[in-house]
């Protein structure tokens, strides 16, 4: 999947209303807050912003989602 730039520029993580950025995952994309190192799930092509869905990341992990997003 691939997220328009222009629709994640407006996409916002619901529990700090910060950006968020698109990463893969083991079990496809998601939608990662970095300052918070919540990882929101897309499911069927649509992403799931909501806070009780989203799931915590261990710093390893987000180590490598950021450098992943840095390119």
């Amino acid at each position: 999947m691939v997220i328009d730039p222009t629709l994640l520029g407006i996409l916002a993580c619901p529990q700090d209303k910060g950006p968020l950025v698109l990463v893969d995952t083991d079990s496809g994309q998601g939608l990662y807050n970095p300052r918070l190192q919540r990882l929101y799930p897309i499911e069927n092509d649509i992403p799931v912003l909501l806070v009780d869905e989203a799931r915590d990341v261990a710093d390893d992990e987000h180590a490598r989602l950021i450098a992943q997003a840095d390119g």
